[in-house]
């Protein structure tokens, strides 16, 4: 049965990878039909020079199989260690809240010694967390400030409202467009 095993866990990893890596699978496998054809065909000729050169052809053909296979698990393995990876130190950096990438990274590492070796990965991973963290947080703070704004105005014009909200808080100036995004939505929000 560990073959079985083997076998469910290629077709998931094989299901869940890109699609160029899905095609690129197929065409092995024609060649190889073909190339058992033309073998077949040869025997029944009693041409010995073409079997052999098909032989070839077709130990060459299972050969890139296995690489193609080879590099989908690779694919797969790699995405799933991201994923978890990113998870266990979303998790850390919110129990930590710390600010600090290097502490977080070196900490995180103390205890999870399993990713001595990814010190890399993990500073670029808590570095993007951290971001996302810190836009979560913006707009959070842009939402809790722009509802009672919009409840205050008389006029609802959308314009005239993001032009008085940047001239009370020229912080928001570089996010024009997400103030503009989240005036539309509460607005709508509003109406409904």
């Amino acid at each position: 049965m560990p073959r079985s095993g083997r076998l469910r866990n290629f077709i998931r990893e094989y299901s869940e990878s890109p699609r160029t890596e899905k095609i690129s699978f197929i065409p092995p496998f024609l060649i190889l039909a073909l190339e058992i054809i033309l073998i077949i065909h040869a025997l029944t000729l009693h041409e010995t020079y073409v079997v052999i050169l098909t032989t070839i052809l077709l130990i060459i053909s299972i050969i890139e199989i296995l690489l193609v296979g080879r590099e989908i698990h690779e694919h797969y393995m790699s995405s799933t260690f991201d994923r978890i990876l990113t998870i266990r130190l979303d998790d850390f950096v919110l129990q930590r809240k710390e600010k600090n990438v290097k502490k977080i990274v070196e900490d995180f590492i103390d205890i999870h010694s399993e990713y001595k070796n990814k010190r890399n990965e993990i500073y670029h991973i808590t570095c993007q967390i951290m971001e996302t963290h810190k836009e979560e947080a913006r707009e959070d703070a842009l939402i809790k400030k722009l509802k009672p704004f919009i409840k205050r105005r008389k006029k609802k014009n959308v314009d005239q409202i993001i032009k008085a909200f940047m001239k009370k808080y020229p912080q928001y100036k570089k996010y024009r467009a997400e103030v503009y995004e989240k005036t539309c939505q509460l607005m709508a929000n509003s109406k409904k």
